[in-house]
């Protein structure tokens, strides 16, 4: 199908383009064929107009746990560890298959009417997760969450090897496969090795949570004389396909470190903030050139899944922490949620930026709102005013996902009623 978007205003996140400027996008099939001009050889099957708009590239959640949506409101107000050992594990012992797939669909929902087409999700039972991938039409990164403190034999090691053949690539592409041991502290040493080990031979990403929290710093410290950041590097598992999610207590050893092994930082504010884990120093590692980009964490520790609150968040918060207004200007904020997202999760060549020959991963907002006008500077405005709501359009990999704000590729009603009786059963299961 070929689809023009016309007379619209554009921010390409691509150096290729102004930052802003109207034009017409042309769509075949799965890519984008033209920015600009409208060749006359293009006769398009569906024309969309774009006064008052604003496209863009779908943003990408570069780390959540998607099935927790679950879980929302759920635990609240407890520190890292406590969430984590006395309400979470529990829960995620009872899980099941089929809660992993409904839980992943609602979170599926939340992100396309927020505008984001690709996600990158750590946690259970991935082939589910690859099935609500595929009908709903998103883009994402897939890893089994591999916890080897829970995992003698390394069977986990195996399963992702499996989904690897089975699954990387799927769904007309949209789907890869990577590796995610769960964090330092929940992987012995050996199982760390042999997940990097295995990320190398596959050639794909590695996901894994680092210097989350004071306690996890300090204990790490503790057992082996090292930061959790210095430790995964001491056992060959930095490098540039490799992502560090939180990354918020680091020294300058560390960052430069991540710098040195081109290792990206998947920062998420919003939880962060809510489990009390303090701030990262955002800025500092931009200033040192590491790619940094953006996540929400699962919706028990958000508590949901809205990057246009993460932006509104990361913009404001590291200004006020280093009491610096022009640190993290907004520009650099819709970097880390579109082209260092992309990076972060190795596709790049393909999604992150308007441009001509990558997919058709795109957002279109109605600037035509209250809280938006008058619109002098439309980068601060999708920063500092917009929200979520105000996505009325989002397509992925050239197929259209929402339109006129209502979700095409299945029935959102439907998802929302057994998403709810599977969370409150799975409560009852403790």
């Amino acid at each position: 199908m070929k689809v023009l978007i016309k007379d619209i205003e554009i921010i390409s996140m691509s150096p290729s383009y102004p930052s802003v400027f109207k034009g017409n996008i042309g769509i075949e099939d799965q890519n984008i064929v033209f920015i600009g001009e409208v060749p006359s050889t293009f006769n398009a099957d569906k024309v969309i107009d774009g006064m008052d708009h604003i496209a863009m590239p779908g943003l990408i959640n570069a780390h959540t746990h998607m099935a927790m949506s679950l879980l929302r409101n759920y635990a609240d107000d407890l520190p890292l560890m406590t969430w984590l050992s006395e309400k979470i594990w529990p829960v995620e012992a009872k899980l099941t298959s089929e809660d992993i797939y409904y839980g992943t669909m609602l979170s599926i929902a939340e992100l396309i009417k927020s505008g984001c087409t690709s996600f990158r999700d750590m946690y259970f039972h991935m082939d589910e997760v690859a099935k609500a991938v595929e009908l709903s039409g998103v883009r994402a990164n897939l890893g089994e969450g591999l916890i080897g403190v829970a995992d003698p034999d390394a069977s986990g090691i195996d399963k992702v090897r499996n989904l690897y053949r089975e699954l990387n690539l799927a769904a007309d592409g949209r789907i890869v496969i990577e590796v995610a041991p769960h964090a330092p502290y929940t992987c012995p040493e050996a199982y760390l090795i042999k997940c990097g080990a295995l990320a190398k031979d596959l050639d794909v990403p590695l996901h894994i949570h680092l210097s989350e929290s004071r306690f996890e710093v300090s204990e790490s410290y503790k057992n082996f004389g090292m930061s959790p950041i210095q430790k995964v590097n001491e056992l060959g598992l930095l490098s540039g396909k490799t992502s560090g999610a939180h990354c918020v207590h680091v020294s300058e050893e560390d960052i430069e470190l991540l710098r040195k092994t081109g290792t990206s930082v998947l920062y998420n504010p919003s939880s962060n903030l809510k489990l009390g884990n303090g701030f990262a120093p955002i800025q500092k590692m931009l200033n040192a050139g590491v790619n940094v980009a953006l996540g929400t964490d699962g919706a028990s520790s958000n508590n949901n899944l809205n990057l246009f609150e993460e932006m509104h968040l990361a913009g404001l918060v590291n200004k006020g922490i280093l009491e610096d207004p022009t640190a993290l200007p907004a520009y650099e904020v819709l970097k880390m949620a579109t082209i260092n997202g992309a990076k972060a999760l190795g596709i790049d060549e393909t999604v992150g930026s308007l441009e001509v020959g990558k997919k058709a991963d795109l957002i279109l907002l109605d600037f035509n709102q209250a809280h938006l006008l008058p619109t002098h500077d439309l980068i601060s405005l999708m920063v500092y005013s917009a929200q979520a709501s105000d996505v009325d359009f989002v397509m992925c990999n050239g197929k259209i996902l929402y339109e006129n704000r209502q979700i095409l590729t299945f029935d959102e009603q439907v998802i929302k009623e057994k998403a709810s009786i599977i969370a409150r059963d799975l409560i009852s299961r403790i």
